[in-house]
C-alpha cells in the first residue's frame, strides 16, 4: 500500500499541480498528449507563435523539441494560401500576416499568372463588396437600435432603408425612361377641352373661373385642378409611339428589379433562418462562445453587442418554457387550447368580414355623396367625403391590429409564432382592404364587368363618370400615400409625444402606465408593406408616385427614430430576428404579387381612356407592342414572335424542368450526408465517453494490482 502515492506521483507529477520533468518522468509529457487532441486546435486562436496553455517553466526549457514542432506548425500556417480573415487568429496577427505576404508578392512573385489572375478577382470582390457595404446608410444607426430595442426593431429600420432604395431606382427609372422621353419629344400638348367631339365624351381637368385658397388646398390633397394635369399623373402624357413603350417598358423593369432584389432579400434572410431554427445553432453554448466578434474596437461597440447577445438569449429562454409547457399539457388541457384557437380564429375571421364590406360600402357611396348639393358647397365636407375610402381604411388599420395582437397570446403559442400569427391577420387585413378598395373602383371603370351595359357599350369603359379613368385610380393611389403620411404625423404628434410628456408630469403608477410605449414592430412593418404595395399599385397611374414615396419614406425614418429614442422603451418580450429577415421580405413579396393583378389586368383587358394618357387611339394598352414590333425588321420580327411561340416555350419548359430536379436531388443528396455526419459525430462522442469511463474504471483497480 506504500506504493500507491509513488505511482500516483508518477502518473500525475509534482504535488503543484503540474506535470513532472519529461527525464523524470521517462515518457510524454501530459501536454504533449493534450496538444494531440482534436480541441487542441482551439490554441491557434491566440495567434501564431503562442505556446500551448498549460506549459510550465520547467518544460519550457526541457522541452525545445515541442517548442520546435509547435513553430514548425505555426510556420505552415503563416504559410498558408488562404486569406488572412480565414485564419483564427487574432486582428493584429492577421494584419500582420496580410503585411508580410504583400511584401513576398513584390519581391518574389506570387504563383502563375492564373493564381494571380484569381487573386486580383477576389481582392477586386471583396473591395467592391466593402465599398458597397459602406455605401449603405444608416449602418451605424441601425447597430445602435439593434443594441438598444432588439434585432426585431432593428429590422424594420433595415427593410425602410431596403423599400428606400427600390423607390430611388424606380424613380430613377421613371426619369430616364418616362419624362426625359415626353420632354425631349417636344412641350407636351394641353388638355384636350370640354369643345373636342368624341363619342366618348369630353374630359376637361382644368376648371373655369377664379380659384380660392381653398380649392388650391383641396386640389393639393385630392390630385384634381391644376395636378390633374400634370407630370404626376397619366394622362398628361401624350400619344408618341415611341414614349408609350418606353412608358410600358418602365413599369416592367420596375416590377423586374423589385422581384430580384427581394427574391435576394428573401433566400438571404431565408438562410439565417434555418441556420437559427435548427438544433445545432441556437443552443446557449453557441451563443455563449462563438457569437462574439473579437474584431469589436471601443466601449460603445462592445456594449451594443452584449446588449444584442443578451436579447438573443432572452429570446431563447422564453421559447424555451413556452415549449415545455406545451410538452407537459395533457390530452384535456390540449383539446382546450384548440377550442380555444379556433374561437379565437372565428372571431378574426368576423371582424375581417366586417371591415371589408365596411370599406366596399365607402367605396360605392363616395360617388353618390360627391353629387349632392352640400357636399359640393361646403368644401372641407368635400374634402372628406373625397378622402371617405382612406379615412375608412386608416381607421380599419389602426383599431384591428391591436385587436389581434390581445388575441395572439391567448392561443398559446410561442413568440415568435405569435408574431407570424399578429402579421398574418395584420397583413391580410391591409393587403385585401386595399384590393376590396381597387374590386369596388373595377365596377366603376368596367360596369361591374358588363361590356354591354348603357355607358360601357361604346368605348368598353365607363366614360360618363371615369372619362380618364387611369388618372382617377392615380387619384386614389396618390390619395391613399398622402393620407398614410399624415396619420403617421397625427399618431407621433398627436398621440406618443403626448404621452411621453404625461409621463413626465404625472410621477407614480399612473404616469408610468401613460408613458410607457413599446416600438411595435409588426403594426410598423405592415404599414410600410401596405405603402409599398399601394406605390406598385398605382406607379403605372401616377408615375411620380415612387418618387414622392421616398420622400415620404425618408421623413418617415427619421420620425420614427426620433419616435423611438425618444418615447419608446425596449421590448418586455423580444422575438427572433431570423424570424423577420425571412418573413418581412415574404410578406413583401406578397404584396408585389397582389399589386400585379390590377396592373396586368389594366394593361391587357381594359381599354385604355380615349381623351387622354399615351395609349389612347388603341384598343388595349399592350396592342403598343405588337403595332411597335411590326415596325422592325423581319428578321427581328421573327425571332421575337419565336420567343411566344410553344416551340421555345416547350425547350425552355424541359431545360427547366431538368434543372430542377438536377438542384432538388442534389439538395437531397447533401442533407443526407450532412445526415450521417451528426451520426457520425454523435457516435464519435459516444466513443470518447466509452473510453474515458473505461479510462476511470482502469484507474480504479490500478492499486489493486
Amino acid at each position: 500500500m506504500e506504493e500507491n502515492p509513488t505511482l500516483e506521483s508518477e502518473a500525475w507529477g509534482s504535488s503543484r499541480g503540474w506535470l513532472a520533468p519529461r527525464e523524470a518522468r521517462g515518457g510524454p509529457s501530459l501536454s504533449s498528449v493534450l496538444n494531440e487532441l482534436p480541441s487542441a486546435a482551439t490554441l491557434r486562436y491566440r495567434g501564431p507563435g503562442v505556446l500551448p496553455w498549460g506549459v510550465p517553466e520547467e518544460e519550457e526549457e526541457a522541452g525545445g523539441r515541442s517548442r520546435k514542432a509547435f513553430t514548425e506548425v505555426t510556420q505552415a500556417e503563416l504559410q498558408d494560401p488562404h486569406p488572412s480573415r480565414e485564419l483564427p487568429w487574432p486582428m493584429q496577427a492577421r494584419r500582420a500576416h496580410r503585411q508580410r505576404n504583400a511584401r513576398d508578392q513584390v519581391i518574389y512573385g506570387s504563383g502563375t499568372r492564373t493564381d494571380q489572375w484569381a487573386r486580383l478577382l477576389r481582392r477586386s470582390k471583396e473591395k467592391t463588396k466593402e465599398g458597397l457595404q459602406s455605401l449603405q446608410p444608416w449602418s451605424w444607426t441601425l447597430k445602435r437600435i439593434g443594441g438598444q430595442f432588439g434585432a426585431g426593431t432593428e429590422s424594420y429600420f433595415s427593410l425602410l432603408r431596403f423599400l428606400l432604395l427600390l423607390n430611388v431606382l424606380a424613380s430613377v427609372l421613371m426619369a430616364c425612361m418616362t419624362l426625359l422621353p415626353t420632354w425631349l419629344g417636344g412641350a407636351p400638348p394641353g388638355p384636350p377641352g370640354s369643345n373636342t367631339s368624341s363619342p366618348c365624351g369630353s374630359y376637361n381637368p382644368h376648371p373655369q373661373g377664379l380659384v380660392t385658397f381653398a380649392t388650391q388646398l383641396f386640389n393639393l390633397l385630392s390630385g384634381e385642378g391644376y395636378l390633374e394635369w400634370s407630370p404626376l399623373f397619366y394622362g398628361f402624357y401624350p400619344p408618341r409611339p415611341r414614349l408609350a413603350v418606353t412608358y410600358l417598358c418602365w413599369a416592367f423593369a420596375v416590377g423586374l428589379i423589385c422581384l430580384l432584389l427581394i427574391l435576394h432579400r428573401s433566400v438571404s434572410g431565408l438562410k439565417q433562418t434555418l441556420l437559427a431554427e435548427s438544433g445545432d445553432l441556437t443552443s446557449y453554448s453557441h451563443r455563449v462562445f462563438s457569437a462574439w466578434n473579437f474584431g469589436l474596437c471601443g466601449d460603445v461597440h462592445v456594449r451594443l453587442r452584449q446588449r444584442i447577445i443578451l436579447y438573443e438569449l432572452q429570446v431563447e429562454l422564453e421559447e424555451t418554457v413556452v415549449r415545455r409547457q406545451a410538452a407537459v399539457r395533457t390530452l384535456g388541457q390540449e383539446a382546450r387550447v384548440w377550442l380555444v384557437r379556433v374561437l379565437l380564429n372565428l372571431l378574426v375571421i368576423a371582424l375581417l368580414g366586417g371591415a371589408f364590406y365596411g370599406i366596399y360600402w365607402a367605396t360605392e357611396s363616395t360617388v353618390e355623396l360627391q353629387e349632392t348639393s352640400l357636399v359640393q358647397q361646403l368644401p372641407l365636407l368635400k374634402l372628406g367625403v373625397n378622402y371617405l375610402p382612406s379615412i375608412f381604411i386608416a381607421v380599419v388599420n389602426f383599431v384591428l391590429p391591436p385587436v389581434f395582437k390581445l388575441i395572439a397570446p391567448l392561443e398559446g403559442y410561442t413568440r415568435s409564432l405569435q408574431i407570424v400569427f399578429i402579421l398574418l391577420r395584420t397583413v391580410f387585413l391591409r393587403l385585401a382592404s386595399l384590393v376590396v378598395l381597387l374590386f369596388s373602383l373595377w365596377e366603376q371603370i368596367t360596369c361591374g364587368g358588363d361590356s354591354e351595359a348603357k355607358d360601357c357599350k361604346t368605348c368598353g369603359y365607363n366614360y360618363r363618370e371615369l372619362p380618364c379613368w387611369e388618372t382617377v385610380l392615380g387619384q386614389e393611389m396618390y390619395k391613399l400615400l398622402l393620407f398614410d403620411l399624415l396619420t403617421a404625423l397625427a399618431v407621433a404628434l398627436l398621440i406618443q409625444f403626448p404621452r411621453k410628456l404625461l409621463c413626465g408630469l404625472c410621477p407614480g403608477a399612473l404616469g408610468r402606465l401613460a408613458g410607457t410605449q413599446e416600438f411595435q414592430v409588426p403594426d410598423e412593418v405592415l404599414g410600410l408593406i401596405y405603402a409599398q404595395t399601394v406605390v406598385w399599385v398605382g406607379s403605372f397611374f401616377c408615375p411620380l408616385l415612387p418618387l414622392l414615396n421616398t420622400v415620404k419614406f425618408l421623413l418617415l425614418f427619421y420620425l420614427k427614430k426620433l419616435t423611438l429614442f425618444s418615447t419608446c422603451s425596449p421590448a418586455a418580450r423580444t422575438f427572433r430576428a431570423s424570424t423577420a429577415n425571412f418573413f418581412f421580405p415574404l410578406v413583401l413579396l406578397l404584396g408585389l404579387a397582389i399589386s400585379s393583378v390590377p396592373l396586368l389586368y389594366s394593361i391587357f383587358l381594359i381599354p385604355p381612356s380615349k381623351p387622354c394618357g399615351p395609349f389612347r387611339g388603341q384598343s388595349s394598352i399592350w396592342a403598343q407592342i405588337p403595332e411597335s414590333i411590326s415596325s422592325l425588321p423581319e428578321t427581328t420580327q421573327n425571332f421575337l414572335f419565336f420567343l411566344g411561340t410553344q416551340a421555345f416555350a416547350a425547350p425552355l419548359l424541359l431545360i427547366s424542368s431538368i434543372l430542377m430536379a438536377y438542384t432538388v436531388a442534389r439538395a437531397n443528396s447533401y442533407g443526407r450526408l450532412i445526415s450521417e455526419l451528426k451520426r457520425q459525430r454523435e457516435t464519435e462522442a459516444q466513443n470518447k465517453v466509452f473510453l474515458a469511463r473505461r479510462a476511470v474504471a482502469l484507474t480504479s483497480t490500478e492499486p489493486a494490482l
